[in-house]
């Protein structure tokens, strides 16, 4: 699915920290089937983790890092190895194992998310050591990246009217794109991922996977459970992905969504006297529009020298839409563009031209090629965006080609366009960054059904500006009876964060074992209590 990132807030997300990678000494059992038919992958599965506290500026004291060793191809375990970044908190409590963490994205840092954002997850250190890890392709572990390339499309090479030059320019983004990220693209993807979660719960020494995981990363979780039925410990995927749809649907479905969000917004901002657009919902939701069209036309300079568009304008409200936390930030970064021109505010919630760690805008800095962790500040700045469309690339089948996507551009505009004057360009302009990339895995949409697991809690919110609740009833449909489904009747992306009911379930149920009923749900007067 496309730009579903962290419950964190963009500001939040910025403080990437630095984090070190430590030693791995053998324990454990090798994981070789006994008709050793498939690789050996004994030695990654025979490893534990050396944990040391993190270093870098701002670390949490009681945060601790390591790192593991997975294939970089699975069915070549000799022809090369990543490590991946990890950090936890030591449990306080009786200890039944660890609890990963995916934050989402595809393409969040796990370490630097819970550097920032532990708090939220203390709670369930009474029963787990709580783990967060940086995936193959994100943060410290082989991170991706495009370099140069642009994900915007020239004004000059129309969709509508050139929809073949547009393509050359995506093809040459997809070019530099694998020239920037080494070895590790061609195997990036949730497949692969997945994977890499069964040697971390092996090296944790755990006998079975416990897993807390957001919008994307409830994708991971469903992949695994898929691949390893019988290592299923207590699984919850909060903000649920889609499984089947393809990616041209997913943007159409994200863009409505994110509108739903803009008017929500609206409807708010107008009724407070600090509102840039006016007093009223219907001529200020007009007024989004014109801006985002200005700007696209005349983009105003940013304290680093480079323009900030209208479609950078989207990507900062789109992030900021995802928490109702974050609004009255947004009406304020948005008063100082239009009565300043002042983009700082809105740049912060995408972490916008200013590099993580304190490096200089516009820098890219070279990937790692031996596969060992790189450091913070040698993280690319671009590889958040980077990673997104690597991995939803990577786990998408459908690879049309340039006469099929032009017959069809006609009447994917329209329908981004009705779904979103404000999001849909900017939704249809992700889903082309597809082109020119190699086709993606058939595995999710055929193999990730009917799994024969425990238990698992599904979370999926109504006012969800970016995974749309009915994805939650189709994902836990397909999953089979396995998945219990609770219904969270508020707004947001995400639940766990935002509503103490979602909260209080989702931890009885990883503590305890304590499920609501499916079917259950939470609401908007129960986060009052």
């Amino acid at each position: 699915m496309l730009a579903k990132l962290s419950t964190r807030s963009m500001a939040r997300r910025r403080a990437m920290i630095a984090a070190t990678g430590l030693t791995l000494a053998a324990a454990g059992l090798p994981a070789l089937p006994a008709n050793g038919s498939e690789p050996d992958l004994s030695r990654f599965y025979g490893q534990k983790v050396a944990w040391a506290r993190c270093e870098g500026v701002e670390m949490p004291e009681d945060l601790q890092c390591g790192k593991v060793t997975v294939p970089l191809d699975y069915t070549k375990p000799h022809a090369g190895t990543l490590d991946l970044a990890l950090a936890r908190y030591r449990a306080t409590g009786k200890s039944r194992g660890s609890l990963l963490l995916n934050f989402g994205g595809p393409g969040g840092a796990g370490v630097a998310e819970l550097a920032a954002g532990g708090d939220e997850f203390m709670g369930l250190t009474e029963g787990y050591d709580v783990v967060g890890f940086d995936p193959r392709g994100v943060g410290r572990s082989s991170p991706v990246s495009c370099g140069d390339a642009s994900t915007e499309l020239d004004e000059d090479a129309d969709l509508r009217t050139d929809p073949h030059a547009v393509l050359r320019q995506v093809r040459q983004a997809a070019d530099t794109c694998a020239k920037h990220s080494g070895l590790v693209l061609p195997h990036i993807g949730t497949v692969n991922a997945s994977r890499d979660l069964d040697v971390m719960r092996q090296a944790l020494g755990d006998k079975k996977l416990n897993y807390l995981g957001f919008s994307y990363g409830t994708r991971l979780g469903a992949v695994y459970a898929a691949q390893f039925p019988q290592r299923v410990g207590r699984l919850v995927l909060d903000g649920v992905d889609t499984l089947t749809e393809p990616l041209s649907e997913q943007g159409v479905a994200g863009a409505a969504g994110q509108q739903r969000a803009l008017e929500d917004f609206v409807t708010w901002c107008v009724k407070d006297i600090g509102c840039p657009f006016g007093t009223d919902a219907r001529s200020a939701r007009e007024d989004v529009v014109r801006l985002v069209e200005s700007l696209d036309s005349d983009p105003v300079a940013t304290d680093f020298g480079e323009e900030f568009t209208g479609q950078d304008l989207v990507g900062a409200i789109s992030q900021a839409l995802y928490s109702k936390e974050l609004w009255p930030a947004l009406e304020r970064a948005l008063a100082s563009l239009i009565e300043d021109g002042d983009t700082r505010a809105l740049l912060g919630f995408t972490g916008g031209m200013s590099a993580p760690g304190g490096g200089v805008p516009g820098f890219r800095a070279a990937t790692g090629t031996d596969g060992g962790l790189v450091d913070q500040d040698e993280v690319p700045v671009d590889n958040l965006p980077a990673a997104l469309m690597a991995i939803n690339c990577a786990d998408d089948p459908d690879r049309p080609g340039a006469d099929r996507i032009a017959r069809d551009l006609g009447r994917l505009h329209a329908a981004y366009e009705d779904a979103s004057p404000v999001f849909g360009r900017y939704r249809l302009t992700e889903y082309l960054m597809c082109y020119g990339r190699p086709r993606g895995t058939d595995f999710i949409r055929e193999k990730v059904r009917d799994v024969r697991t425990a238990k698992m809690l599904l979370v999926g919110t109504r006012g969800d500006p970016a995974t749309p609740y009915r994805w939650t009833v189709e994902t836990a449909e397909r999953l089979g009876d396995a998945a219990v489904v609770l219904d969270n009747r508020s707004e947001g992306h995400t639940g766990y964060a935002s509503s103490r009911c979602v909260h209080r379930k989702v931890d009885a149920f990883l503590l305890y074992g304590s499920l609501p009923p499916d079917g259950s749900s939470c609401g908007p007067e129960e986060d009052r209590d």
